[in-house]
């Protein structure tokens, strides 16, 4: 079980001769939805970005739907006030002042700095669709007031952690309650999210009777 960066992960992924549980990658999401509550979906974008923007559970892209794309953007860019660097799409950059144009592939990078991607998308299905695309299945959050969306984003996207209005910086074994995190798996098999000791560990049935036998 690597820990590490995308180049280590990748070396032993390919060079194991035993299985490998991947971990720690994150190009993690943050969706503001048409319903956000604006005051939280600047706090959460900022907690999941610059807490600490070197670890695999802060955001590295950042969607938001283009109805509350004029209010919010700017309202983030005076908040963060220059630390971060936005590297916006067409429409993102519309409502910025101080930006680098978005490159295809940085909507696949994992900056692990003050850098963040963002998009101006026209609904949850296509901010989905952009999290399939381009996340590495770590965690991902949506900001909304709107039930359904909130469903919709949690049913179909397809992360190890997704959060409904809140930071993805709790993804981590302590703060799941797990103890001392050993890695956090992207995989499905066998554990999937932060890992424990329960996840490291096996088991096997010790059956005590009395005689019984099956009929």
């Amino acid at each position: 079980m690597p820990r590490g960066g995308a180049g280590l992960i990748q070396a032993v992924v390919e060079n194991a001769t035993v299985p490998v549980i991947e971990t720690g990658t994150g190009i993690c999401h943050l969706y503001i939805d048409a319903s956000a509550d604006l005051d939280k979906a600047v706090a959460i974008a900022i907690n999941a970005k610059t807490s600490r923007p070197s670890v695999c559970n802060a955001i590295e892209s950042l969607l938001v739907h283009e109805a509350v794309a004029e209010a919010f953007l700017p309202r983030l860019e005076r908040a963060l006030n220059g630390q971060v660097e936005f590297r916006a799409d067409t429409e993102a950059a519309k409502y910025l002042t101080d930006y680098k144009a978005a490159r295809q592939e940085d909507f696949s990078t994992e900056f692990s700095d003050y850098i963040l991607a963002v998009k101006v998308v026209q609904n949850a299905s296509e901010a989905v669709a952009h999290i399939s695309a381009h996340s590495t299945g770590h965690s991902e959050a949506i900001v909304t007031q709107d039930q359904e969306q909130a469903d919709l984003f949690t049913q179909h996207v397809d992360s190890s952690a997704v959060y409904v209005n809140a930071s993805t910086r709790f993804t981590d074994g302590g703060q799941f309650g797990l103890g001392c995190e050993l890695g956090i798996s992207t995989q499905k098999m066998h554990a999937r999210g932060p890992m424990g000791l329960r996840e490291m560990t096996s088991y096997k049935y010790i059956i005590k009777g009395n005689g019984q036998i099956r009929l």
